[in-house]
């Protein structure tokens, strides 16, 4: 069964697009609107993500195995609190690239990941939405 998910913004030229998983969109989006430095950070990574740019301090592959090769993470406040939202990217059939945000996990704490880190990345991996 297709997941669904909701549209929060997309590029200027709407080739690229970021939605959030409609099973966890409140938890994701009380986290990501709850003060002014969540909101500054997400605005952030949504600007690489829209604009075409890299940067694996804040939004990189999670790529462990072949189940999960279109897996990424959002990272919030690196050093820090260690936030990650794990999202899948898709391109759609009108050759939108879309990100997914799927799951919250709040406090990352081991730099390697653990095998609760590898489930939740895995299960993002077989996601299938519907855009």
């Amino acid at each position: 069964m297709k997941r669904k998910c909701k549209h929060i913004i997309s590029s200027k030229d709407g080739k690229r697009a970021i939605y959030i998983d409609e099973d966890n969109y409140e938890e994701i989006k009380t986290y990501l609107f709850q003060d002014e430095r969540h909101k500054k950070k997400f605005k952030f990574i949504t600007d690489i993500i829209l604009g075409c740019h890299r940067n694996p301090e804040v939004y990189d592959k999670e790529d462990i195995d072949d189940s999960c090769k279109d897996v990424t993470a959002m990272k919030f406040f690196k050093g820090q609190e260690n936030d990650r939202i794990y999202c899948k990217e898709i391109t759609t059939s009108e050759g939108t690239f879309v990100v997914v945000a799927a799951i919250l996990l709040e406090k990352k704490k081991s730099k390697k990941l653990t095998q609760i880190q590898k489930s939740i990345i895995k299960n993002v991996g077989g996601y299938q939405y519907e855009i």
